[in-house]
């Protein structure tokens, strides 16, 4: 009897740090808008369902910023705190129904960055705020909207971004839904407690699902850095020869890497109560050092991109008659440093991330579940396939119907109910199948393009980094004259500056809103942790790294894995 194709659906959580390094405010909202939508309906799928399964991966830099918010908002709404510390949130909070000028550009500018098509014309009371937020724009006329437009919009800004389970089954969302206009300060006071429930539920409603066998949790190290750069920044030009890096390494690399990913198990024990026994290197970069590093800290597998294996196998496997390789996991090193790998099918991860929000819900499901069973014939005979869907976990879904939620709930059932195919996590087929064919030599790469010109290579991205070595040297002379205190908060704000997220968006293609963001986040960071090993400011600081100007697909946020998808 055939055995069942294996199925494992790895959905990446991850946001970057978005405070503000100088006023420690958030300069974006991005990390309990998905919370409170993508996270929890994520959630809410699995549980509904007993037969789904999943594997989902959460960043510590991201559940440091959900606790973060979920604290704050509790807090506030004891009476303890009197200010939030996300303008955005702050705006909801207010009391006085009242906003000055600069509060309602930027209200006026934030409270439409969501998918119009799908989640703002889909309300008409909120179609109506931007219809008429576009003609005061035309006629010069904003001075006129009042204080009630302005509560009204914010507080349907909150409304779209709710999950869809949320919008459907929370009494508070659905009576606010249906009032449409005239919110009242306890219409938004609700919200708020609403809001900050969804953030406090993430951890435990997780911890519950991996008690009921739905998922496998895993973690990446600490604060999201590309190890393999940290480690030998030549491992960019083992795929792109004329790399543009650094003149030299980055001081201290690999006790950096080991930090991160000592301290990434450890969160994660403290928030999940349990070591993970998989991990998603950051951007799925990897290469042989880094995956010795992972496997002597204990990780029994990781993933990474499908095109990784082509370059370590040397040929295309999209070329191979089967495909065969991409669907078991390989082995990589040796001893108490071997290591489970598994690869990305970027086809069918692609499908989900970028094409399938423009099909109807059953002809997406209908197509993905050929693109299964064409897998399948060509797996015949292999003693235990699997394929691998692995993708962002919260920017996809917006470009859906319904955030997303009749596909997937679709998607899970229609494989579930499939004889020939078995949901399962990569915890869980290892145990039943331990990888035995061992992958020769791994190249550095990553999901994107298998390589790793995302975050280096050319002028801007590159300065992002020589930016970042005089750091870690001013970092490294001066860190042992602090107090113990002043030292973790160095250490903290070295980490952060580590990050990948900064040199992601430096680049001509990237918007050029989202580059300046990014480019300014980045150099305050920098700059606090100069101030806290109390020194001055290098002018270099001073000068912007990238401008962008181009027109990403997606906005930027995401990227297809392969180059010719």
């Amino acid at each position: 009897m055939t055995r069942p194709l294996s199925v494992v659906f790895y959905w990446h959580m991850h946001q970057p740090f978005y405070r503000e390094a100088d006023t420690g405010r958030y300069h974006l909202p991005w990390v309990y808008l998905h919370a409170m939508k993508d996270y929890t309906d994520m959630a809410v799928i699995l549980e509904q369902n007993p037969e789904a399964r999943a594997v989902v991966n959460y960043v510590p830099s991201l559940t440091a910023q959900i606790d973060d918010y979920a604290t704050s908002l509790r807090l506030f709404l004891d009476g303890i705190f009197n200010e939030l510390s996300d303008p955005l949130l702050a705006a909801l909070a207010n009391d006085k129904g009242s906003y000055s000028t600069s509060e309602r550009d930027y209200l006026l500018e934030t409270c439409f960055r969501l998918n119009h098509e799908r989640n703002l014309h889909r309300y008409p009371s909120y179609s109506r705020l931007f219809n008429l937020a576009e003609h005061a724009k035309a006629h010069d006329g904003a001075a006129y909207l009042g204080g009630n437009y302005f509560t009204d919009l914010v507080t349907w800004y909150h409304l779209a971004w709710l999950g869809e389970t949320v919008r459907r089954n929370n009494f508070v969302a659905r009576r606010l839904i249906e009032k449409g206009r005239d919110f009242s300060y306890q219409d938004r006071r609700d919200l708020l407690t609403l809001i900050a429930g969804l953030l406090s539920e993430i951890p435990e409603r997780h911890r519950k699902l991996v008690e009921a066998g739905r998922i496998e949790l895993t973690t990446t190290p600490y604060a999201h850095p590309i190890i393999p750069l940290m480690l030998d920044f030549e491992s960019a030009q083992a795929t792109v020869p004329d790399a543009l890096i650094p003149d030299e390494p980055y001081p201290g690399g690999r006790e950096r890497a080991i930090e991160h990913i000592a301290m990434a198990r450890q969160s994660h024990e403290k928030l999940f109560g349990h070591i993970p026994s998989g991990v998603w290197p950051a951007e799925g970069a990897v290469s042989e050092d880094t995956l010795a590093l992972l496997g002597e800290a204990g990780f029994g597998w990781c993933a990474t991109g499908e095109s990784v294996l082509h370059h370590s196998l040397e040929f295309n496997l999209r070329e191979q008659q089967g495909n065969r390789d991409l669907y078991h996991p390989w082995l990589v090193g040796k001893d108490e440093q071997e290591i489970s790998c598994f690869f990305r099918d970027d086809r069918l991860s692609d499908l989900i991330g970028f094409e399938y929000s423009r099909w109807g819900t059953e002809d997406a499901i209908a197509n993905f579940m050929h693109e299964l069973a064409d897998i399948h014939h060509r797996t015949q005979g292999m003693e235990a396939p699997v394929v691998s869907i692995i993708m962002d976990g919260e920017n996809a879904w917006e470009h859906f119907d319904q955030n997303g939620l009749p596909f997937l709930e679709g998607l899970y059932q229609a494989i579930a109910d499939h004889e020939d195919y078995s949901l399962t996590t990569f915890s869980e087929y290892l145990a039943e199948t331990p990888a035995t064919q061992r992958l020769k030599h791994m190249t550095p790469g990553s999901w994107v393009y298998g390589n790793l010109s995302t975050w280096i290579g050319d002028k801007a991205k590159t300065r992002g980094w020589e930016l970042l070595i005089e750091a870690k040297k001013a970092y490294d002379s001066h860190i042992e004259a602090l107090s113990p205190e002043q030292r973790e908060a160095a250490a903290e704000q070295l980490r952060i500056c580590e990050g990948s997220d900064w040199c992601w968006w430096f680049g001509d293609y990237n918007p050029g809103a989202a580059v300046r963001d990014f480019d300014r986040l980045y150099r305050q960071h920098l700059a606090k942790l100069y101030q806290m090993l109390g020194l001055p400011q290098p002018t270099s600081l001073s000068e912007s790294i990238a401008r962008g100007g181009g027109d990403a697909e997606g906005g930027g946020a995401m990227r297809r894995g392969g180059a010719d998808s």
